[in-house]
């Protein structure tokens, strides 16, 4: 394959290259795909590496930057979150996304938070993918946020810089300068190389049995396999509740005696129960206690609750990545107390019908849906989001 041929006219448009480029292993890289890839895509790859082009689009590479960047969870996160936001916006039924046979396939995002792919259903020759747009600011519009421009990668950068390209809903990308640097949050970004996948801790057919059956710690074991040694913290239960001022209930112990401090389904968060320091579960429940009683004070509509240690009090325990808390309300014997989410982005709801355990496996397998407990999408794989991380010492 020649590349000079695509590199040379990106250069006298943009100019040379002025960063070292990231190696790809495009064997690699095509080989997990299960696609091979627009040449222009990999000339212009393995001669500038990730480009910030006209200020205003991003051309996202096979690269990595530790904690900023991994392309392959990219692309995954990218073709969820536009099937997602599709189903709110004309024509509300979502396109097929790749790894789905002829699906869209990510290659950049711009500034204005929208995205842009290949349309690999269009022929079996990559370097005849025509460019789509995923135009957020057009979700209400009649036409929706999806445009197809009738060209390749390379063309419709240079289209972009030109004469602008057309937007859903009458807008334009550009008239764009003709710049192209390293993206600046990719500086020191390095190669990439496919995910190995990881060794089974419980086979994977055990675990879809227990998406429809099962019940108890048994079910919640094979949807989340707990880690071999839980981290709980250096104190005692009995330190615990002294803090507190009250014991828990013992289905939560349990679990915790289980799994320990960690995060389920990478939404939700369980902090070190028996560790008395500042990262401990007495600490946390402070904290957010402080909290909750200011804001009651200012907006007691939206803030409802009683906060323990008043009688009936909202005691949390647990809290989403989005800042949602689960807790109990503290009325009579703790293992009878009800659960109760406090969503940060909606209404206060009514308590949860179950116990712990019940409450989790509901929320796993979809039967649950409540402010505050994220919901998975009706066309994710649930076996991808549902697991737990463990928390070691910190």
């Amino acid at each position: 394959m020649r590349h000079s041929a695509p590199v040379n006219e990106f250069a006298a448009l943009f100019g040379p290259p002025q960063a070292e480029p990231v190696t790809v292993d495009w064997n690699a890289v095509e080989s997990w795909l299960g696609l091979p890839l627009p040449s222009d895509y990999k000339a212009l790859v393995t001669a500038y590496g990730p480009l910030d082009i006209g200020e205003a689009i991003w051309l996202h590479t096979p690269c990595a930057l530790p904690g900023r960047f991994d392309y392959g969870e990219w692309l995954k996160t990218t073709h969820r979150d536009c099937r997602i936001l599709s189903r709110s916006a004309p024509p509300y039924e979502p396109p097929a996304f790749h790894p789905a046979q002829g699906g869209l396939l990510a290659w950049g995002t711009t500034r204005s938070a929208s995205y842009l792919f290949w349309d690999t259903s269009a022929s079996a020759d990559p370097d005849e993918w025509p460019v789509v747009i995923f135009y957020r600011d057009a979700m209400a519009t009649d036409g929706g946020p999806w445009h197809t421009y009738d060209s390749a990668l390379l063309e419709t950068l240079s289209t972009a810089v030109r004469t602008g390209l057309p937007l859903p809903g009458g807008h334009t990308l550009g008239p764009l300068p003709a710049t192209a640097r390293r993206t600046a949050f990719l500086p020191g970004a390095i190669p990439w190389s496919p995910p190995v996948p990881e060794p089974e801790v419980v086979p994977v057919a055990l675990r879809r049995a227990a998406l429809a059956q099962g019940t108890g710690m048994e079910a919640l074991h094979l949807l989340a396999p707990p880690p071999d040694v839980p981290y709980l913290g250096d104190g005692t239960w009995d330190g615990l509740f002294e803090a507190l001022g009250t014991p828990l209930p013992s289905e939560y112990v349990t679990l915790m005696e289980s799994y320990g401090s960690g995060c389920f389904s990478n939404w939700l968060r369980f902090s070190p129960p028996t560790r008395l320091d500042e990262n401990g579960l007495a600490r946390f429940a402070e904290e957010v206690l402080d909290g909750y009683r200011h804001l009651r004070e200012a907006l007691p509509a939206y803030y409802p609750l009683p906060a323990w240690p008043e009688p009936g009090g909202f005691l949390p325990f647990a809290d989403s990545i989005e800042g949602d808390y689960l807790g109990w309300l503290t009325e009579g014997d703790p293992d009878t107390w009800p659960l109760i989410v406090h969503p940060r982005h909606a209404d206060q709801g009514p308590p949860l019908p179950g116990g712990l355990v019940d409450t989790l496996l509901d929320w796993m397998r979809g039967r649950l849906e409540t402010e505050g407990l994220a919901v998975l999408d009706e066309d994710d794989d649930p076996l991808e989001f549902l697991g737990f991380e463990p928390y070691t010492r910190f």
